[in-house]
């Protein structure tokens, strides 16, 4: 089992993004009124301790100074009236901002 799940929906996305890449990777960078926001891009290859989860047509890649954050993460993407896009169902998130877009984690990790 995969310490990171992706939905279906969420696979159909990838695989439509990143066609000809080698994947998406998914990770943190420090910003937002929480202080810490996840990272998606593109890439071409993965690091040497990232953890690659193998689709039917693509990747996830986790970047590997993320994985304890991001451990037992749901990746989902959803579509409504108003709005599309991935969401991130993370159990290790101790605070959100309110527009949701900046997560914080518990020190204890």
């Amino acid at each position: 089992m995969s310490p990171i799940t992706v939905t279906p929906s969420a696979w159909t996305q990838i695989e439509k993004i990143a066609s000809g890449k080698f994947g998406l990777k998914i990770g943190l960078k420090k910003g937002g009124c929480a202080g810490m926001e996840y990272a998606m891009d593109l890439v071409d290859e993965a690091d040497d301790h990232d953890l690659i989860i193998e689709g039917e047509n693509t990747k996830v890649i986790v970047a590997a100074n993320a994985q304890m954050f991001l451990f037992g993460m749901q990746v989902d993407y959803e579509t409504s009236l108003l709005e599309s896009g991935f969401r991130f169902n993370n159990p290790n998130v101790t605070e959100a901002c309110g527009c949701g877009e900046s997560i914080s984690f518990s020190v204890d990790h």
